[in-house]
């Protein structure tokens, strides 16, 4: 029988081949289910059982991790059990024992609210790239590009991996769009 470890790297390439999720999204996975495996002693998959899922949850909400932040935050805490549950509905699926992935229930977390900036913190902050110390200095290329990167992300809304990726041939400038 395969041990939990050789599960866990079946279901990352599982994720990678017939999911096709993004290689940051299969290190997340990785990260999560491998400090749960670690913590929890690399237990046999069908002994993952609703007890081990609470202590495992305790450990979370009371673990130290930092300097800046006392405990695990509960959105971060949710990430590892959205990876367990997606990895038990795997096991389910290949037909192997274990706990049924409706059983693991997310925590609560607190609803953000979100802060939006004044125009002048706006204006500062696009500006940011382009303000010298010496108003006689010339502006360099990568104050430019900084800049121009700044206000695509603000103007269009795209994320960062996206522009990260946008391509000279996806910009249709005479329509004011990408493709």
């Amino acid at each position: 029988m395969p041990t939990l470890n050789q599960y866990i790297t079946t279901f990352l390439e599982y994720l990678e081949i017939e999911k096709g999720r993004s290689r940051k999204t299969i290190q997340n996975y990785d990260f999560y289910l491998r400090r749960f495996a670690t913590w929890a002693k690399h237990p046999a998959v069908q002994d993952i059982t609703p007890d081990l899922i609470h202590r495992f949850r305790l450990w979370l909400n009371r673990s130290l991790i930092g300097r800046f932040e006392p405990t695990i935050k509960k959105n971060t805490q949710n990430y590892h059990l959205i990876a367990l549950r997606s990895f038990l509905k795997y096991l389910a699926k290949q037909d192997i024992q274990s706990l049924a992935p409706e059983k693991i229930e997310l925590a609560k977390s607190s609803i953000r609210s979100v802060e939006f900036l004044e125009e002048e913190e706006l204006s500062r902050f696009l500006e940011a790239p382009i303000k010298t110390k010496n108003p006689l200095d010339k502006l360099s290329i990568t104050a430019l590009r900084d800049k121009s990167i700044l206000e695509a992300l603000f103007s269009t809304g795209l994320r960062v991996s996206e522009l990260s990726h946008l391509t000279i041939e996806q910009v249709m400038t005479k329509r004011n769009e990408f493709t």
